[in-house]
């Protein structure tokens, strides 16, 4: 849908500010940005391409609606804002600048501006283009870069799957989506029961509810997303938490008593070991056209015991890899990230901490809040 520009909703005209409607939606933004057309949208709002006219650049506005009516989105979003001000690689989205907003004490919404991207890895895997095997090559060896990255910095993204994987037209490849994201470094009780990963891209350790997990888990979804890539459609999609095992086991095959020493629920535990036994399914059946690399690669990722899964540094030198992987081009983070956010936050609290990261791309508002906050 186009963007068309209309009157603001209240008859006010805020110096700076300009108004558009799309998808029944009013994005109240800088001038300095004119919207295309919505290319988006989902729980959290609506995205639009548009034109920066400072800089000439094509962006893309997401507009979080209603952005503190829950917490625990508020907190999401407050979680990307602060990791991606911290993130520049090639492989992971740029966030160019969070707009100011009119009334910095009781504003509602927000404006993110991102890198602005063709289309996702999911309409890329369901659409009928032809994939070779390199096109498959250098969309994981892009995936597995940036989470390489990632994972230097402390941070598992804890979301991946096919739609938070952005595409261009040139097939570069860039991870977006990071409210899901936490510090790998943090205490079970912060973070490690709460709900994580799309079903379908979720790890055995976090289906069986144990305690502790690790980076581990990015590099199962990345094996569900691989697999996907390879035989186009979704290689484990259960219906809920115990058929998405089931339908694990039965690919993968009866587990070892040895491989399920990880599970430190005895009831998780029983449920598995009290499964039919079952040989699984070979790789190599199920993706009869694949790379033999390719299905080597697969089986080293898609592991039911975490700590024999393959970890990213040691796939991107798998020899799947080999035309593309170069060691000293392979940027880490200089810092672990800090994403130690208190879970308790009150919303006013939330405003004044966006409100904060807001002003690292704005440091000529720093004065104006300091005015504000007196």
């Amino acid at each position: 849908m186009a963007a068309k520009p209309v009157e603001p909703p209240n008859g006010v005209r805020v110096p700076g500010k300009h108004h558009y409607s799309m998808w029944q939606t009013i994005f109240e933004i800088d001038t300095k940005y004119v919207p295309i057309r919505a290319i988006g949208r989902g729980a959290y709002g609506v995205v639009c391409s548009s034109h920066n006219r400072e800089t000439n650049e094509k962006v893309a506005i997401k507009k979080i609606h209603n952005a503190f009516e829950n917490c625990i989105d508020a907190l999401r979003t407050l979680r990307e804002m602060k990791l991606l001000r911290h993130l520049h690689h090639e492989n992971i989205i740029g966030l160019k600048d969070v707009m100011m907003p009119n009334d910095r004490r009781r504003f509602k919404d927000v404006y993110l501006v991102y890198e602005l991207m063709d289309t996702d890895f999911h309409q890329i895997i369901k659409s009928s283009q032809l994939l070779s095997n390199e096109h498959s090559q250098y969309f994981l060896f892009q995936l597995l870069r940036g989470l390489k990255y990632l994972h230097s910095a402390n941070i598992l993204h804890r979301d991946l799957k096919p739609g938070n994987l952005l595409i261009n037209a040139n097939c570069d490849l860039k991870i977006c989506d990071f409210g899901l994201a936490r510090a790998s470094t943090m205490e079970k009780d912060k973070f490690m029961t709460e709900y994580v990963v799309t079903r379908w891209y979720r790890a055995p350790e976090i289906l069986l509810c144990c305690d502790n997990y690790g980076t581990s888990i990015d590099v199962w979804s990345v094996g569900c997303i691989f697999a996907e890539l390879l035989g186009r459609k979704p290689l484990f999609p259960g219906t809920e938490c115990l058929n998405q095992l089931t339908l694990i086991v039965n690919i993968l095959g009866t587990q070892s008593e040895e491989d399920l020493e990880f599970i430190d629920s005895t009831k998780a535990r029983n449920f598995i070991t009290k499964m039919p036994y079952t040989s699984g399914t070979p790789f190599v059946h199920l993706f009869p056209k694949a790379h033999p690399l390719a299905i080597d690669l697969l089986e080293k990722m898609l592991v039911f015991n975490p700590e024999k899964r393959i970890s990213v540094n040691e796939a991107l030198q798998h020899p799947y890899m080999n035309a593309l992987y170069d060691p000293g081009s392979e940027p880490t983070a200089q810092v672990p990230i800090d994403l130690d956010v208190d879970e308790d936050l009150k919303e006013e609290t939330i405003r004044e901490m966006m409100l904060m990261e807001m002003l690292h791309y704005h440091p000529e508002g720093a004065a104006a809040n300091l005015e504000v906050s007196s």
